[in-house]
Protein backbone atom coordinates (compact mmCIF):
# COMPACT_ATOMS: atom_id res chain seq x y z
CA UNK A 1 0.00 0.00 0.00
CA UNK A 2 2.97 2.31 0.38
CA UNK A 3 3.12 2.27 -3.55
CA UNK A 4 -1.19 2.74 -4.24
CA UNK A 5 -1.14 5.40 -1.22
CA UNK A 6 -0.34 9.42 -2.66
CA UNK A 7 -0.49 7.90 -6.27
CA UNK A 8 -3.99 6.12 -6.65
CA UNK A 9 -7.31 7.09 -6.02
CA UNK A 10 -8.96 5.00 -3.35
CA UNK A 11 -12.46 3.96 -3.06
CA UNK A 12 -14.33 1.76 0.54
CA UNK A 13 -17.74 1.15 -0.21
CA UNK A 14 -19.45 -1.06 1.98
CA UNK A 15 -22.47 -3.08 1.44
CA UNK A 16 -24.19 -2.26 4.97
CA UNK A 17 -25.88 -5.30 6.31
CA UNK A 18 -24.89 -7.79 3.28
CA UNK A 19 -24.78 -11.04 4.20
CA UNK A 20 -21.95 -13.37 2.96
CA UNK A 21 -24.29 -16.24 1.91
CA UNK A 22 -26.27 -13.93 0.40
CA UNK A 23 -23.43 -12.62 -1.86
CA UNK A 24 -22.08 -15.58 -2.75
CA UNK A 25 -25.12 -17.04 -3.99
CA UNK A 26 -25.94 -14.34 -6.43
CA UNK A 27 -22.26 -14.31 -7.64
CA UNK A 28 -22.05 -18.01 -8.11
CA UNK A 29 -25.51 -17.79 -9.85
CA UNK A 30 -24.63 -14.60 -12.04
CA UNK A 31 -27.02 -12.34 -10.36
CA UNK A 32 -24.85 -9.85 -9.92
CA UNK A 33 -22.67 -9.61 -12.93
CA UNK A 34 -21.32 -6.26 -12.44
CA UNK A 35 -19.85 -6.45 -9.26
CA UNK A 36 -19.03 -10.34 -10.49
CA UNK A 37 -16.49 -8.88 -12.94
CA UNK A 38 -14.23 -6.80 -10.09
CA UNK A 39 -14.22 -9.70 -7.82
CA UNK A 40 -10.27 -11.55 -7.85
CA UNK A 41 -11.41 -15.13 -9.29
CA UNK A 42 -15.54 -13.67 -9.70
CA UNK A 43 -15.86 -14.51 -5.99
CA UNK A 44 -16.30 -12.89 -2.74
CA UNK A 45 -13.45 -13.66 0.13
CA UNK A 46 -14.58 -15.11 3.57
CA UNK A 47 -14.14 -12.81 6.20
CA UNK A 48 -15.39 -11.73 10.05
CA UNK A 49 -16.83 -8.37 10.63
CA UNK A 50 -14.89 -6.31 12.99
CA UNK A 51 -18.29 -5.37 14.81
CA UNK A 52 -21.64 -6.65 14.54
CA UNK A 53 -23.58 -3.14 14.34
CA UNK A 54 -22.41 -0.51 11.46
CA UNK A 55 -21.37 2.02 14.28
CA UNK A 56 -18.66 -0.03 15.49
CA UNK A 57 -17.71 -2.32 12.33
CA UNK A 58 -17.03 1.46 10.74
CA UNK A 59 -15.06 2.74 13.93
CA UNK A 60 -12.82 -0.41 13.79
CA UNK A 61 -11.90 -0.15 9.87
CA UNK A 62 -11.74 3.76 10.20
CA UNK A 63 -8.73 3.20 12.89
CA UNK A 64 -7.33 0.12 9.99
CA UNK A 65 -9.04 -2.83 11.31
CA UNK A 66 -10.77 -4.22 7.87
CA UNK A 67 -12.62 -7.45 7.87
CA UNK A 68 -10.47 -9.87 9.02
CA UNK A 69 -9.76 -13.13 6.76
CA UNK A 70 -12.06 -16.22 7.97
CA UNK A 71 -9.06 -18.38 8.50
CA UNK A 72 -6.00 -18.29 11.06
CA UNK A 73 -3.86 -15.62 10.99
CA UNK A 74 -1.84 -13.16 11.80
CA UNK A 75 -3.21 -11.51 8.72
CA UNK A 76 -1.29 -8.42 7.40
CA UNK A 77 -3.17 -5.47 7.43
CA UNK A 78 -3.79 -2.98 4.38
CA UNK A 79 -3.70 -0.08 6.36
CA UNK A 80 -2.65 0.70 10.45
CA UNK A 81 -2.14 3.33 12.81
CA UNK A 82 1.85 3.42 14.29
CA UNK A 83 1.23 0.80 17.19
CA UNK A 84 3.83 -0.57 18.80
CA UNK A 85 3.57 -4.22 18.95
CA UNK A 86 1.16 -4.60 16.51
CA UNK A 87 1.46 -7.76 14.90
CA UNK A 88 -0.41 -7.49 11.76
CA UNK A 89 1.68 -4.18 10.46
CA UNK A 90 3.90 -5.22 7.81
CA UNK A 91 5.99 -4.19 5.14
CA UNK A 92 3.25 -3.29 2.79
CA UNK A 93 0.99 -1.78 5.09
CA UNK A 94 0.36 2.28 4.81
CA UNK A 95 1.12 3.32 8.50
CA UNK A 96 -0.47 6.76 9.62
CA UNK A 97 0.54 8.96 12.50
CA UNK A 98 -3.45 9.96 13.68
CA UNK A 99 -6.06 8.42 15.05
CA UNK A 100 -8.04 7.09 12.06
CA UNK A 101 -7.08 6.33 8.52
CA UNK A 102 -9.35 8.73 6.96
CA UNK A 103 -7.24 12.03 9.13
CA UNK A 104 -4.32 9.81 8.12
CA UNK A 105 -5.11 10.34 4.22
CA UNK A 106 -6.13 13.67 4.42
CA UNK A 107 -2.10 14.29 5.48
CA UNK A 108 -0.91 12.72 3.11
CA UNK A 109 -3.21 15.01 0.74
CA UNK A 110 -6.23 13.18 -0.04
CA UNK A 111 -9.39 14.59 -0.17
CA UNK A 112 -11.64 12.51 1.83
CA UNK A 113 -15.44 12.58 0.92
CA UNK A 114 -18.40 10.14 3.04
CA UNK A 115 -21.42 10.01 1.31
CA UNK A 116 -23.22 8.35 4.38
CA UNK A 117 -26.32 5.89 3.86
CA UNK A 118 -27.46 4.32 7.32
CA UNK A 119 -28.97 7.05 10.31
CA UNK A 120 -24.94 6.78 11.81
CA UNK A 121 -23.96 8.92 9.03
CA UNK A 122 -26.89 11.61 9.05
CA UNK A 123 -25.73 13.86 10.88
CA UNK A 124 -28.51 15.05 12.60
CA UNK A 125 -27.63 14.11 16.05
CA UNK A 126 -23.98 13.99 17.98
CA UNK A 127 -24.12 10.23 17.54
CA UNK A 128 -24.78 10.22 13.70
CA UNK A 129 -21.85 13.16 13.35
CA UNK A 130 -18.91 11.00 14.83
CA UNK A 131 -18.30 9.06 11.93
CA UNK A 132 -19.14 11.56 9.10
CA UNK A 133 -17.32 14.07 11.03
CA UNK A 134 -14.16 12.23 10.38
CA UNK A 135 -14.18 13.41 6.74
CA UNK A 136 -13.23 16.51 5.23
CA UNK A 137 -16.84 16.94 3.52
CA UNK A 138 -19.95 14.41 4.28
CA UNK A 139 -23.43 14.08 2.47
CA UNK A 140 -26.18 12.31 3.37
CA UNK A 141 -30.32 13.31 2.54
CA UNK A 142 -33.46 11.37 3.12
CA UNK A 143 -32.69 9.99 -0.24
CA UNK A 144 -29.39 8.43 0.84
CA UNK A 145 -30.83 6.42 3.70
CA UNK A 146 -32.59 3.42 4.65
CA UNK A 147 -36.17 3.84 3.71
CA UNK A 148 -35.21 5.26 0.17
CA UNK A 149 -36.77 2.96 -2.91
CA UNK A 150 -33.97 4.47 -4.89
CA UNK A 151 -31.13 4.80 -1.92
CA UNK A 152 -28.05 4.03 -4.14
CA UNK A 153 -28.92 5.66 -7.43
CA UNK A 154 -29.07 8.68 -5.44
CA UNK A 155 -25.67 7.79 -3.50
CA UNK A 156 -23.86 7.06 -6.95
CA UNK A 157 -25.15 10.43 -8.59
CA UNK A 158 -23.88 12.10 -5.95
CA UNK A 159 -20.59 10.83 -6.01
CA UNK A 160 -20.29 11.31 -10.04
CA UNK A 161 -21.26 15.52 -8.65
CA UNK A 162 -18.37 14.86 -5.90
CA UNK A 163 -15.89 13.26 -8.36
CA UNK A 164 -16.63 15.72 -11.52
CA UNK A 165 -16.18 19.12 -9.10
CA UNK A 166 -12.74 17.72 -8.27
CA UNK A 167 -9.00 19.34 -9.49
CA UNK A 168 -7.39 16.44 -11.85
CA UNK A 169 -4.65 16.72 -9.74
CA UNK A 170 -6.57 16.09 -6.36
CA UNK A 171 -5.86 12.69 -4.93
CA UNK A 172 -9.35 11.46 -3.54
CA UNK A 173 -10.55 9.23 -0.94
CA UNK A 174 -14.15 7.89 -1.53
CA UNK A 175 -16.16 6.53 1.40
CA UNK A 176 -20.06 5.24 0.32
CA UNK A 177 -21.88 3.68 2.95
CA UNK A 178 -24.14 1.60 1.00
CA UNK A 179 -27.77 1.48 2.98
CA UNK A 180 -30.22 -0.63 0.61
CA UNK A 181 -29.23 -3.75 1.96
CA UNK A 182 -30.60 -2.82 5.57
CA UNK A 183 -33.69 -2.93 6.50
CA UNK A 184 -36.54 -2.26 5.30
CA UNK A 185 -35.50 -3.79 1.89
CA UNK A 186 -38.35 -5.56 0.67
CA UNK A 187 -39.52 -2.93 -1.83
CA UNK A 188 -36.82 -4.15 -4.19
CA UNK A 189 -38.44 -7.62 -4.48
CA UNK A 190 -41.34 -6.81 -7.13
CA UNK A 191 -44.57 -8.20 -5.36
CA UNK A 192 -43.20 -7.98 -2.22
CA UNK A 193 -45.41 -5.93 0.47
CA UNK A 194 -44.42 -3.74 4.04
CA UNK A 195 -46.76 -5.91 5.72
CA UNK A 196 -45.32 -9.41 4.58
CA UNK A 197 -41.43 -7.63 5.69
CA UNK A 198 -37.67 -8.18 5.24
CA UNK A 199 -36.45 -11.83 4.13
CA UNK A 200 -33.55 -13.36 2.68
CA UNK A 201 -35.06 -12.64 -0.61
CA UNK A 202 -35.62 -9.07 -0.63
CA UNK A 203 -32.07 -8.70 1.45
CA UNK A 204 -31.02 -10.69 -2.20
CA UNK A 205 -33.25 -8.87 -4.58
CA UNK A 206 -31.55 -5.65 -2.60
CA UNK A 207 -27.88 -6.73 -3.66
CA UNK A 208 -29.16 -7.05 -7.21
CA UNK A 209 -30.68 -3.38 -7.72
CA UNK A 210 -27.05 -2.04 -6.05
CA UNK A 211 -25.04 -4.79 -8.58
CA UNK A 212 -27.28 -2.37 -11.58
CA UNK A 213 -25.91 1.11 -10.66
CA UNK A 214 -22.71 -0.06 -9.22
CA UNK A 215 -20.85 0.50 -12.34
CA UNK A 216 -21.46 4.14 -12.63
CA UNK A 217 -19.84 4.40 -9.31
CA UNK A 218 -16.88 2.30 -10.15
CA UNK A 219 -16.59 4.50 -13.46
CA UNK A 220 -16.74 7.69 -11.71
CA UNK A 221 -13.95 6.80 -9.16
CA UNK A 222 -11.65 5.70 -11.52
CA UNK A 223 -12.17 8.69 -14.32
CA UNK A 224 -9.04 10.45 -13.36
CA UNK A 225 -7.03 7.66 -12.71
CA UNK A 226 -6.10 4.36 -11.23
CA UNK A 227 -7.88 3.33 -8.48
CA UNK A 228 -7.84 0.93 -5.71
CA UNK A 229 -11.24 -0.64 -4.48
CA UNK A 230 -12.67 -1.96 -1.05
CA UNK A 231 -15.69 -3.72 -0.95
CA UNK A 232 -17.41 -5.24 1.97
CA UNK A 233 -19.73 -5.66 4.09
CA UNK A 234 -19.34 -4.07 7.58
CA UNK A 235 -21.65 -6.85 9.35
CA UNK A 236 -24.25 -9.56 8.37
CA UNK A 237 -27.68 -9.70 9.41
CA UNK A 238 -30.45 -12.50 10.54
CA UNK A 239 -33.89 -13.41 9.16
CA UNK A 240 -34.71 -15.85 11.27
CA UNK A 241 -31.54 -17.87 11.47
CA UNK A 242 -32.04 -19.75 15.06
CA UNK A 243 -34.76 -18.05 16.04
CA UNK A 244 -32.64 -14.94 15.77
CA UNK A 245 -33.49 -11.58 13.75
CA UNK A 246 -31.74 -8.65 13.25
CA UNK A 247 -27.90 -7.87 14.08
CA UNK A 248 -25.94 -6.47 16.88
CA UNK A 249 -25.64 -10.15 17.58
CA UNK A 250 -23.20 -12.77 18.04
CA UNK A 251 -23.96 -15.34 14.94
CA UNK A 252 -22.72 -16.45 11.55
CA UNK A 253 -24.95 -15.04 9.93
CA UNK A 254 -24.29 -11.26 11.52
CA UNK A 255 -20.02 -11.64 11.73
CA UNK A 256 -19.54 -13.40 8.53
CA UNK A 257 -19.28 -11.01 5.66
CA UNK A 258 -17.70 -10.53 2.09
CA UNK A 259 -14.77 -8.87 0.99
CA UNK A 260 -13.09 -8.07 -2.05
CA UNK A 261 -10.09 -5.65 -3.04
CA UNK A 262 -9.09 -4.46 -6.93
CA UNK A 263 -7.88 -1.98 -8.84
CA UNK A 264 -9.95 -0.44 -11.32
CA UNK A 265 -8.36 0.86 -14.78
CA UNK A 266 -8.88 4.81 -15.38
CA UNK A 267 -11.84 5.25 -17.67
CA UNK A 268 -11.28 8.55 -18.52
CA UNK A 269 -9.15 9.47 -21.93
CA UNK A 270 -6.04 8.39 -20.39
CA UNK A 271 -7.06 4.91 -19.99
CA UNK A 272 -9.69 2.33 -21.07
CA UNK A 273 -13.10 2.33 -20.63
CA UNK A 274 -14.16 -0.39 -17.83
CA UNK A 275 -11.10 -2.82 -17.34
CA UNK A 276 -10.12 -4.17 -14.39
CA UNK A 277 -6.43 -4.28 -13.23
CA UNK A 278 -5.36 -7.43 -11.36
CA UNK A 279 -5.77 -8.07 -7.59
CA UNK A 280 -3.98 -6.29 -5.20
CA UNK A 281 -0.46 -8.60 -4.87
CA UNK A 282 0.29 -8.06 -1.16
CA UNK A 283 -0.71 -10.65 1.56
CA UNK A 284 -4.76 -10.86 1.71
CA UNK A 285 -5.27 -7.75 4.07
CA UNK A 286 -7.29 -5.78 6.62
CA UNK A 287 -7.29 -3.02 4.73
CA UNK A 288 -19.57 20.44 10.10
CA UNK A 289 -22.41 19.98 7.83
CA UNK A 290 -20.04 19.01 5.15
CA UNK A 291 -17.45 21.29 4.85
CA UNK A 292 -16.76 21.20 1.39
CA UNK A 293 -18.39 22.80 -1.69
CA UNK A 294 -20.90 19.74 -2.88
CA UNK A 295 -22.89 18.63 0.61
CA UNK A 296 -26.49 20.27 1.78
CA UNK A 297 -27.38 21.00 5.13
CA UNK A 298 -28.77 18.60 6.88
CA UNK A 299 -32.55 18.50 6.72
CA UNK A 300 -34.92 18.38 9.37
CA UNK A 301 -37.47 15.98 9.11
CA UNK A 302 -37.41 12.77 11.30
CA UNK A 303 -34.65 10.04 11.20
CA UNK A 304 -35.14 6.80 8.98
CA UNK A 305 -35.09 3.91 10.95
CA UNK A 306 -31.12 2.52 11.16
CA UNK A 307 -29.43 -0.76 13.56
CA UNK A 308 -32.28 -2.81 14.80
CA UNK A 309 -31.47 -4.27 18.25
CA UNK A 310 -30.37 -7.65 19.07
CA UNK A 311 -34.10 -8.95 17.97
CA UNK A 312 -37.04 -7.46 16.46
Amino acid sequence: MGEVVGSHDLLLVTLDTLRHDVAVELAAAGRIPHLARHLPGGVWEERHAPGSFTYASHQAMFAGFLPTPAAPGPHPRLFAARFAGSETTADGTFVFDTPDLVSGLAAEGYCTVCIGGVGFFNRRGPLGSVLPGMFQESHWEPGFGVASPTSFEEQVARAEEVVAALPREQRLFLFVNVSALHQPNWFHLPGATGEAGDSRATHAAALEYVDRHIGRLFAAASSRRRCFAIVCSDHGTAYGDDGYTGHRLGHPAVWTVPYAHFFLEPTGPTGPTGRTGPAEPAEPAEPAEPTGPHGPAAPSAPPAPHEPGAAR
